[in-house]
């Protein structure tokens, strides 16, 4: 059952720089940075195939209303087919205008006078130390004055430990109502800077996110400034396969919110952002009407006469859902979260809002409505084997072609439009892993009541490798397509009341269950994937090399986080559930960092290490190793005590360099430190700095 095809929303893209530097559809480049500019040529090129999509779709659309409903017993199939080729069609001219034009935003001139004053804010509730850390020491980090808070809401002594440690701002509050949103607008009370930059407590920034971002309020109607969301996490749930930063999320992120840019609709998601904080008070704070306060609140900033900009440069990253459950409850979140935006301000009647910006909202909305339609195009092949009944009055061979034309055209489209960053299983696969929290949540929209906040899972989500259950509706949805099949193969033999001569009527169908029984087994198939079990360690694991020691044995790494390591040992080893003590010899470093740290277990000389403790200066050592440039340098500031008072003041922090400038000099021209324009030199032979042994030793005079 050939059928034009929606493209997804939000579906798999890869993002780097230069769309088109290596020809039509070709990824090239750096993949992180602002992409390059796109010849006239190519943006010519991409237009008219898109038009030309569009206009046979709607051809083809016209010839299926005008020519081809069936009657009789047949009407109830062609008709429900028919709907949902014409939302299909809805979504390719929305995606069209949407990214028509995804030119990188323009920076407006600056103005006379300071810059604006800023306070970072990040949000936590429950995640790990170890995810939180290095996120509190990158923003410490970033270039450009700026205040650090940390607002959490678990209200965790350890955290405020940790937090002041590292020489930020430990902010709770009395009451925990309306979760992250609640959070923010007790901080916004507080903030007394114009500008805040919020960040999710997994997203870790690169030194420069401010200085590629504040630029942008020169404009002063520019309320918010919006960065992608990319994550390090390559071996997440969401991505393609390990080591590809090909996910789920990153045509949204480097082709969708582009195009929105241009149309006025660019909005918050959540983190990796600055907002004008004057802007959020006059709409009275963050939205909590809904659980996407994000999206709600830039369609209250848009609907007061306030601009938002889209930065499309990776300037953070995060971890990404890393489990089934965890991705499954983030989307369901987001889902009645959208559901919530329709009914209390639905951008159809909303006022205050642009064309444009009315025709971006509802592109957005309307994607968590796809999966209807992706589970409607499998069961209707499914009811055509079932009655023998076709849904289209023409010969099957003439409506092969008549869809098989535009299907073609919009594929290549896809392909263009999209940057060539749409690979067409991945986008299938997600679409149908999607449905069980797609559909979950746009059924809130007829269903009473708000539903509650539930923080997507960050870094370990259980002490035993389970393997995630299968939603019952793929489960559901792969016995009736199987059945479909094997009810078919009897009709054939006869041994059903329903007649299927072979023909095309039949093979249509067949080929189509068949495409799609393919596509949902190989869904269950990833869901069940052991790679995406409960983590047994709290952090990301970075592969390591390097020399180390465990209880004085020979050892060296295989991996490490910042909640532990796994170490292959020589000699007799350590027993499972010892304490034992893990020294790693850090490139760049006088001693070897050590670390207090339990045997989980082991597999011969492989050693599976849990840390603990609360070993701050430690595990700030192995951030700056892990995670690169804003760790380092804020390990290459001393911290300045400071007393905390019923409100919350600027940290203080005291750049090494001022104390010994020649330490520091000569720790920013190691080979291994990448330079502060973000430039690789030619002797650059790795992207991670390091703390040097001058520079260690110039901080010890410092704190004494």
């Amino acid at each position: 059952m050939s059928a034009p095809v929606l493209p997804p929303h939000d579906s798999a893209v890869l993002p780097v720089r230069g769309y088109g530097a290596a020809g039509l559809g070709r990824p090239t480049g750096a993949r992180d940075g602002l992409p390059a500019p796109e010849s006239p040529v190519r943006v010519a090129v991409v237009r008219a195939v898109a038009v030309a999509a569009v206009l046979a779709t709607l051809g083809y659309l016209a010839w299926r209303v005008l020519a081809t409903l069936p009657e009789g017993a047949a009407l109830w199939i062609g008709l429900p087919f028919l709907a949902l080729e014409l939302y299909g069609g809805v979504g390719l001219v929305l995606f069209v205008l949407s990214t028509w034009n995804v030119a990188p935003a323009t920076v407006p001139p600056a103005r006379p006078g300071p810059p604006p004053s800023v306070t970072v804010l990040i949000a936590t509730y429950n995640e790990h130390l170890d995810v939180l850390l290095p996120t509190v020491a990158a923003c410490l980090a970033m270039e450009g004055d700026h205040e650090t808070w940390v607002l959490d809401d678990g209200d965790r002594l350890e955290v405020e430990e940790m937090v002041t440690a590292l020489g930020a701002r430990y902010v709770s509050r009395p009451v925990h109502d309306h979760a992250k949103a609640g959070n923010l607008n007790h901080a916004l009370a507080l903030v007394e800077t114009d500008l805040i930059a919020v960040f999710d407590a997994d997203h870790v920034p690169d030194p420069q996110f401010l200085v590629r971002t504040v630029p942008y309020f020169a404009d002063e109607r520019v309320a918010l400034v919006q960065t992608p969301q990319h994550f390090y996490n390559t071996s997440s749930f969401e991505h393609l396969r390990p080591g590809m930063d090909l996910h789920e999320e990153a045509l949204f992120y480097r082709v969708i919110q582009p195009g929105k840019h241009h149309a006025g609709a660019a909005f918050w998601c959540g983190t990796n952002a600055v907002l004008r904080a004057d802007a959020l008070r006059s709409i009275g704070g963050v939205a909590t009407e809904s659980l996407t306060e994000d999206f709600h609140t830039t369609m209250k900033l848009h609907r007061a006469g306030w601009r938002s900009a889209y930065h499309n440069e990776v300037l953070a990253r995060g971890l990404a859902a890393g489990s089934p459950d965890a991705f499954y409850a983030q989307r369901r979140r987001w889902g009645r979260g959208s559901m919530q935006v329709l009914r209390h301000d639905n951008p159809l009647t909303a006022s205050g809002l642009t064309p444009r910006q009315r025709l971006g909202y509802i592109y957005s909305l309307s994607a968590w409505f796809d999966s209807w339609r992706t589970l409607g195009l499998a069961l209707v092949p499914v009811a055509v084997l079932v009655t023998g009944l076709f849904p289209v009055h023409a010969p099957p061979l003439q409506f092969a072609v008549m869809a098989g034309v535009p299907f073609l055209l919009q594929q290549v489209a896809l392909t263009l439009v999209s940057r060539g960053f749409a690979p067409a299983r991945f986008s299938l696969l997600f679409e149908v892993v999607r449905l069980p929290s797609n559909l979950a949540a746009t059924l809130t929209l007829v269903r009473r009541g708000t539903g509650r906040f539930a923080v997507t899972a960050k870094g370990r989500t259980g002490d035993e490798r389970t393997r995630a259950r299968v939603p019952w509706v793929l489960l559901v949805l792969a016995a009736v397509l199987g059945g479909a099949l094997l009810y078919t193969a009897a009709s054939v033999a006869g041994w059903t009341p329903t007649e299927h001569r072979g023909g095309a009527a039949t093979l249509i169908p067949v080929f189509w269950v068949g495409a799609t029984l393919g596509f949902v087994l190989a869904g269950i198939r990833r869901i069940r994937d052991p790679r995406f079990s409960a983590e047994r360690r709290e952090g990301h694991r970075f592969p390591a090399a390097m020399p180390a020691v465990v209880d004085g044995a020979p050892a060296r790494l295989v991996d490490v986080s910042l909640g532990g390591a796994q170490v292959r040992v020589r000699g007799v080893g350590a027993a499972v559930g010892a304490e034992v003590e893990l020294a790693i010899r850090v490139p760049d470093r006088a001693a070897h960092v050590v670390f207090r740290a339990t045997v989980r277990s082991r597999e011969g000389d492989v050693h599976r290490l849990q840390f603990v403790g609360r070993q701050w200066a430690e595990l700030a050592a192995l951030s700056a190793t892990a995670f690169g440039a804003g760790a380092a340098r804020w390990a290459a500031s001393a911290v300045v005590p400071s007393t905390g008072g019923d409100r919350p003041v600027p940290a203080g922090r005291v750049p090494a360099a001022r104390v010994h400038p020649d330490a520091v000099a000569m720790a920013m021209r190691s080979p291994v430190v990448v330079p502060p324009d973000g430039t690789p030199r030619p002797g650059d032979t790795q992207p991670i700095p390091r703390l040097t042994p001058e520079l260690e030793r110039a901080l010890a005079v410092v704190r004494g």
